[in-house]
């Protein structure tokens, strides 16, 4: 018998495996990525356990869903119920390819009040697509028997009774295994984060299409927006100046830059008209600590390629346009 579990590489993801694996059950592990998070934790809990783990993009069906969640967000732009189950239906569609006849998960019921209460629970199982195939090892013994129980294809007397958002049944399990390195349960997905969320917001607003590239480009610098079909992206330091290079297309985008001085990149992605790069280029200058005088800015890309001079715009210029 074969299981095939979605893994965060969180405490919980491993030790729901552990304790199927504990039963004979071969487990496998399936990760999902997107600009909003990534497999990083998982492909170190499998290099730590020895689960297989297969690792899938999958942000154009994700956006999809993004956009309009049947039960809507959580406190930012999270959408955990539908997410969750999104996750168990793609996982589902690997079960024959894989040879693998169940899905399981991490999960303890009542961990997360909002997204993992029982009702919650259930409707992930209803909206997959997979009701009855879905086994929580960690909290079978409180949640209703599934397939794999009725079928004997598991022993849900070997499953668990965890509940709750304590932590020390999780720990306590842990040094029975052995697992003494583990990532915190906090954290991991962006769209919990308040400012990325709001920049998120503001990006599903003035744009029909959002390709990866401007996703991820909501984890870096600050982030202006200059018009209803502008914004503008500020480096705040050398690593978000790195990243903004890497991210930037010549073809499309303004790349703005200090010349002779040290500061930002700012980045208009798709370009502008001359009104946005006049106050990117200011943006520049006063990112670059040159309010009180004027300073030369290399603009280039997107067919451009010109210096201008720019006074550093000043906070009142800014309200509203700050994300």
């Amino acid at each position: 018998m074969k299981a095939l579990g979605l893994c965060s590489g969180g405490l919980d993801s491993i030790l729901s495996a552990l304790v199927l694996r504990d039963q004979g059950i071969e487990v496998q592990w399936v990760t999902f990525e997107t600009p909003f998070f990534s497999s990083a934790k998982a492909r170190e809990a499998a290099a730590m356990t020895g689960v297989p783990l297969r690792v899938e993009g999958i942000t154009g069906v994700y956006l999809k869903m993004l956009r309009n969640p049947k039960l809507g967000y959580g406190r930012y732009m999270n959408p955990c119920p539908d997410c969750h189950a999104l996750m168990f239906r793609l996982a589902g569609e690997m079960l024959a390819e894989e040879g693998a006849s169940f899905l399981f998960s991490g999960e303890v019921a009542g961990q997360r009040p909002m997204s993992q209460n029982k009702n919650a629970l259930r409707y992930v199982e209803k909206n997959s697509g997979y009701d009855g195939l879905i086994v929580r090892p960690l909290s079978g013994k409180i949640l209703p028997p599934t397939v794999p129980e009725k079928e004997g294809w598991i022993n849900r007397d070997l499953l668990l009774d965890f509940s709750g958002r304590g932590r020390k049944p999780q720990m306590a399990l842990a040094e029975h295994y052995g697992i003494t390195s583990y990532p915190n349960p906090a954290g991991g997905c962006l769209l919990t984060d308040e400012g990325f969320s709001r920049r998120l917001k503001d990006l599903f607003a003035h744009a029909e299409e959002t390709p990866e590239r401007d996703l991820m480009l909501l984890s870096h610098g600050r982030h202006y927006r200059l018009d209803a079909r502008t914004k503008a992206v500020a480096g705040r330091d050398k690593k978000d100046n790195e990243a903004i290079l890497a991210l930037h297309d010549p073809s499309r985008d303004i790349l703005l830059t200090l010349e002779g001085i040290p500061g930002p990149k700012v980045l208009i992605p798709g370009g502008g008209t001359a009104e946005a790069v006049a106050l990117g280029a200011r943006l520049c200058a006063a990112h670059g600590r040159a309010r009180d005088r004027a300073v030369r800015v290399r603009v280039e890309g997107a067919g451009t390629r010109t210096v201008v001079e720019a006074y550093g715009v000043m906070d009142a210029e800014l309200e509203g346009k700050r994300m």
